[in-house]
């Protein structure tokens, strides 16, 4: 059986045969597709290794803005309660993206998702480069240098 929309290699499109490029519904690994807007990257090997960029620089952006401090917290005015408010709108909405970029089940946006994190976390979040050492709000467990001093 089947459904409008659907074959059975995995791929859908609500108008399937209408000239609409098929969306992946499995993991697939190549330098075509779309990831977070129709027609980007499409084909072009260039326009895949720049969204490969942005999703990588956006996952690591998303671990900075959540172990920095841009509002110092002992200002308690409305202002540095709404500055707050948009960093972590701001946060949010860049995870979100990167969860999306995911969801075009590319294994390449995935890997550089994964990586992004984890070399944002080591990074900023890590106290083994010298972060903040701050995870989920909360200051890390051990010395004050790390396990190995500051880098």
């Amino acid at each position: 059986m089947d459904m409008e929309g659907h074959d059975h290699n995995g791929s859908s499109s609500s108008m399937a045969g209408q000239g609409r490029a098929m969306t992946h519904m499995i993991f697939y690994w190549g330098s075509y597709g779309y990831i977070l807007f129709d027609g980007w990257p499409g084909e072009r090997v260039g326009m895949y290794v720049l969204a490969l960029i942005v999703v990588f620089v956006a996952s690591a952006l998303v671990e900075w803005l959540a172990s920095t401090q841009l509002v110092r917290t002992e200002w308690n005015g409305v202002g540095a309660r709404l500055a707050r408010t948009v960093l972590y709108a701001v946060r949010v909405g860049l995870a979100y993206l990167v969860m999306l970029a995911v969801m075009s089940f590319n294994v390449g946006v995935v890997i550089v998702a994964v990586a992004g994190h984890a070399v944002g976390f080591l990074v900023f979040r890590s106290r083994v480069c010298g972060g903040s050492g701050m995870v989920n709000g909360v200051k890390a467990v051990g010395g004050d240098d790390g396990p190995c001093g500051p880098c």
